[in-house]
């Protein structure tokens, strides 16, 4: 057998086990949670085989939320991928370099002025300052000589993040409206509804399935620029689809969740330890890995202290922080 065919035979084999285990953490995550259910009761969901209080309650509730955690999830971890790729950035992550937080801003932005736009709307305001928050991190971060270092664009990514964090809260603040603001900033899943569900999913697949049509040109350029152009690729059009399809997963993502900060960041390192550094195997298995996260991070968000709810972006951050300081001990080397 050919390399090549014998390493898509062993890349593929772990994508099927991965997805074998994240439906199973799925049905778990539909199990658990503050109503206590079983699993006949979430048959019934799904099929509706049957019909009650509680069989409602997962359909127009659990459900929804837990489908949403497997997208976020995905669309999240495939967004960090991408980042830490093209920019041969390990500490690269939507969160940390100014794309939740430009989405933040101008979610609150339009909350502010336009309170009767549809979640359509939101989600392209998201779109439009997840572009303009990741576009001023990278424009400071490569002001230099030397270009985009992992510890240059962290502290941009800081400076801009903070500051777009404070025009959000001035806007609640002047506005009236930090408690519709602090929902979404909060980073969580609860309130997930089928009509936003049907909006964000189409949008969040098919940067997925882009994602994953341009994973050989992203392992290319994840060598060097120098080799990139070597062997013809054309990086500005590449890095601009690229820089596209991080924009529309984290805008879309923080329009149903909010700031998750790590997801981005840690999901990829851990993806590269289970199949290699060929991005045509770490973007699929980024977004597998990445929803059963999520997954996993909502149960414990759901279940911890019921009937009250956890933060789930405080169960990430729990995880995350201790993840980023690892990789800032290594001098921004990849795990």
């Amino acid at each position: 057998m050919e390399k090549g065919s014998k390493w898509m035979l062993t890349v593929s084999m772990k994508l099927i086990v991965a997805i074998v285990a994240t439906c199973f953490v799925f049905i778990v995550a539909l199990t658990f949670g503050a109503a206590q259910t079983g699993v006949g009761d979430v048959w019934g969901a799904l099929f509706n085989t049957r019909t009650s209080d509680l069989i409602v309650m997962l359909q127009e509730i659990r459900i929804p939320r837990v489908v949403a955690a497997v997208i976020v999830g995905a669309a999240l971890a495939v967004a960090g991928a991408i980042m830490q790729g093209m920019t041969r950035n390990p500490l690269a992550d939507p969160g940390l370099i100014g794309l939740t937080a430009g989405a933040n801003a101008a979610l609150a932005l339009t909350i502010a002025l336009l309170p009767n736009v549809n979640y359509f709307g939101l989600m392209i305001a998201c779109f439009i300052g997840a572009a303009v928050g990741a576009a001023l991190v990278l424009g400071i971060g490569s002001q230099q000589r030397g270009g985009l270092s992992s510890f240059r664009i962290i502290l941009a990514g800081a400076a801009i993040s903070a500051f777009l964090h404070a025009i959000a809260e001035g806007i609640g603040l002047y506005f009236k409206i930090s408690k519709d603001v602090s929902m979404w900033t909060a980073g969580g899943l609860i309130g997930t509804t089928w009509v936003q569900l049907q909006i964000v999913i189409p949008i969040i697949l098919i940067g997925l399935l882009l994602a994953i049509l341009f994973s050989k040109q992203l392992t290319i350029l994840s060598l060097s620029e120098e080799v990139a152009t070597g062997l013809g690729q054309k990086t500005f059009a590449v890095k601009l689809v690229l820089f596209l399809l991080t924009v529309v997963l984290a805008g879309a993502a923080v329009s149903l969740v909010g700031n998750l900060v790590f997801v981005g960041l840690m999901i990829p390192h851990i993806v590269r330890i289970l199949v290699g550094m060929d991005y045509r195997a770490i973007v699929p298995m980024s977004a597998i890995i990445g929803a059963a996260f999520m997954l996993l991070a909502d149960t414990a968000a759901r279940t911890v202290h019921a009937p009250f709810e956890t933060p789930v972006a405080a169960i990430v951050a729990l995880l995350g922080l201790p993840f980023f300081l690892l990789i800032v001990r290594k001098g921004g080397k990849a795990l």
